[in-house]
Parts: C-alpha cells; structure tokens; sequence
C-alpha cells in the first residue's frame, strides 16, 4: 500500500472511529471488564495522545530531521499520570477527531516527501517515516479491534446472554 492510499485510509477512518465512539452514554464509556483494561474514554484520550505527540510528531521528525532524537512518548503511564478517567468523554473524542484532521490536512500538504528517510532508534532500530506511517495505520486497526472487543464484552456483561449464536469471536 502506498503512502497515498495509507493517507486516505487515516482520512476514513475519522468516520469510523466516530461511528463506534460518538454518542454513547457514560455506562458504556466507562464500562470496564476489569481493573487492568482501559474503558473507552481511556482509550480515545491515547489515541487523541497519539495523534499528536507519537505518530504525527515522529513521522514530521522523521521526514524534516531523522537524525534528531524523537520524543519521548509513555502511552502506557500516560493513563494514570495524565488521569484521564477523569477526562470529559465527549470533549476528548472531539478533540482527537479535530487532530486526526489536522494530521491529514498536514500529510496531504506534504510536497515531495521523503518517506524513505531513516532514524535510528535505540529501541527499534531503523524506522523510515513510511514505516511509522503504515503503523498508524496499524494502530487505528489494532484499536478498532480492541474497541469492538470491549463493547461485545459489555453486551454480554449486561444482557447476561449467551451470544454464541452470533458466532465464534
């Protein structure tokens, strides 16, 4: 998939992420399996973190300067030291869907750029910027899946039904 496509998929999925996200009442945002998973309103205060401060930031520094260190980013800690299950739901949601257009009305005004330019990262080794942006893509589909998880979780947690009739998950 070339970077093009990969640009319009992230332009589409802002339609998705808002079609399982919006309008959703505070039982189900904050609706958790157990303590150790994230409910929805954790999960759209990362990706709107995301959004900003690792994807959009690493690829911009990847394509303007490889050889600058990236940011620091702590996705995991970012949780409980930014407290956002104290977030405001709604308000994040807009904000990260916001992001995400600014992300793509920034990636579409690129001129000539060079996805191929490499940064070391002690971590990970050789990343291009095509490759951090192929794996934003990867991170909107990784939580797709983890966000129609958790709401088939809560259906069966709250109807107390057996929904093997719909089929093996």
């Amino acid at each position: 998939m070339n970077e093009v496509k990969i640009i319009a998929e992230l332009s589409h999925n802002i339609k998705v992420f808002k079609s399982l996200l919006d309008d959703l009442p505070q039982e189900i945002f904050l609706w958790k399996q157990n303590p150790e998973k994230w409910c929805l309103l954790e999960i759209v205060c990362h990706l709107y973190d995301e959004e900003r401060e690792d994807f959009r930031a690493r690829v911009r520094n990847i394509l303007d300067n490889p050889e600058m260190p990236l940011n620091s980013i702590d996705p995991v800690g970012w949780v409980t030291e930014r407290n956002y299950i104290q977030r405001n739901y709604e308000e994040v949601l807009i904000k990260f869907l916001q992001e995400r257009k600014l992300s793509i009305d920034w990636l579409n005004g690129l001129i000539n750029p060079k996805w191929d330019n490499i940064h070391n990262h002690p971590k990970f080794g050789e990343l291009s910027a095509k490759m951090i942006l192929a794996n934003w893509l990867a991170h909107d589909y990784l939580h797709f899946r983890q966000i129609i998880k958790l709401k088939y979780d809560y259906l069966h947690a709250v109807s107390g039904e057996n929904l093997s009739y719909a089929g093996d998950w």
